[in-house]
């Protein structure tokens, strides 16, 4: 697969991927007793350190000089739903803070919940989509611009998921 004007993206995105996910870790560790305070949080810490993780692999799975374009897809899509599977935990552990399962006494607005967790959600999908678009023989152009679709939507949700827990969690 010639990958010759997508090589810096997956170079920059493996990169950036690796340290937000590092600062996601450090930001738990500096306000763990917070984090661990309110039910849905943890789940929300590892949901966007799962679409980080699923940057770093298919952003490295698409430098192998010798991939081919199918398997890259198999990579995204697999990868893409194990991440999706993490979203959705977030995602319902959400939803039952937010209507008032007894999880606490932290409770979230609706508002923040369809934010939040579709959010998390939406961001794996474009490497799904992306996945399934490598692996039918869609063209890996049309393949790689959902995945660089779904690159961007991660780094906005893990840049705000950071800020939530460094700074909005002690609040």
């Amino acid at each position: 697969m010639d990958l010759e004007g997508w090589h810096d993206l997956f170079v920059a995105s493996a990169g950036a991927a690796a340290a937000l996910a590092g600062l996601i870790i450090v930001a738990m560790s500096v306000n763990i007793k917070q984090i661990i305070a309110i039910t849905s949080m943890p789940s929300r810490a590892g949901s966007s350190i799962a679409a980080l993780v699923l940057i770093v692999v298919v952003s490295v799975g698409a430098l192998i000089p010798i991939q081919a374009a199918w398997m890259l897809g198999l990579e995204s899509l697999v990868f893409g739903l194990i991440a999706l599977a993490f979203a959705a935990d977030s995602t319902m552990r959400l939803v039952q803070e937010s209507t008032g399962t007894p999880i606490g006494e932290y409770r979230r607005p609706l508002s923040n919940l369809l934010v939040n967790g579709l959010m998390s959600v939406v961001q794996v999908l474009p490497f799904i989509v992306g996945g399934v678009v490598l692996i039918v023989g869609g063209g890996p152009d049309a393949g790689l611009s959902w995945i660089a679709a779904g690159i961007l939507l991660v780094f906005i949700g893990a840049v705000v998921n950071a800020w939530v827990m460094l700074v909005e969690i002690l609040r």
